[in-house]
């Protein structure tokens, strides 16, 4: 988004920062945040992860997951013919930014999350 203000005489050109833009095209997808946070809290099966998230469906689940597979931030581990998802060591790079953020949304709502 470009937007032009006035600082006195001056005009100053507002751009969108990059690295942010990069950032949010990953984890401002629908689901995206929420299944990073549960990895960060252990590894999990698909299973697990669909039962986590109210509303989240087994198609979504599988497209976020191949998404932030393919970004480096998760990745997939079979033992024993058992999958499981967990964060790579970029993914848990996020963790603190999802704890401000969790901390920012706990005072916005009726009911917190952190149990």
């Amino acid at each position: 988004m470009r937007e032009v203000g006035t600082i006195g005489a001056e005009q100053v050109q507002l751009d969108a920062c990059p690295h942010l833009t990069f950032a949010f095209e990953i984890l401002g997808k629908r689901w995206s945040a929420l299944i990073l946070d549960l990895l960060a809290s252990r590894p999990a099966r698909f299973s697990e992860i669909v039962r986590a998230v109210p509303g989240l469906s087994d198609k979504m689940l599988t497209e976020r997951l191949a998404e932030l597979t393919e970004n480096g931030l998760v990745a997939r581990r079979s033992d024993n013919g058992s999958a499981s998802y967990h964060l790579t060591v970029s993914g848990r790079e996020l963790a603190p930014a999802l704890d401000a953020i969790r901390k920012w949304a706990i005072g916005r709502t009726t009911k917190a999350c952190l149990d």
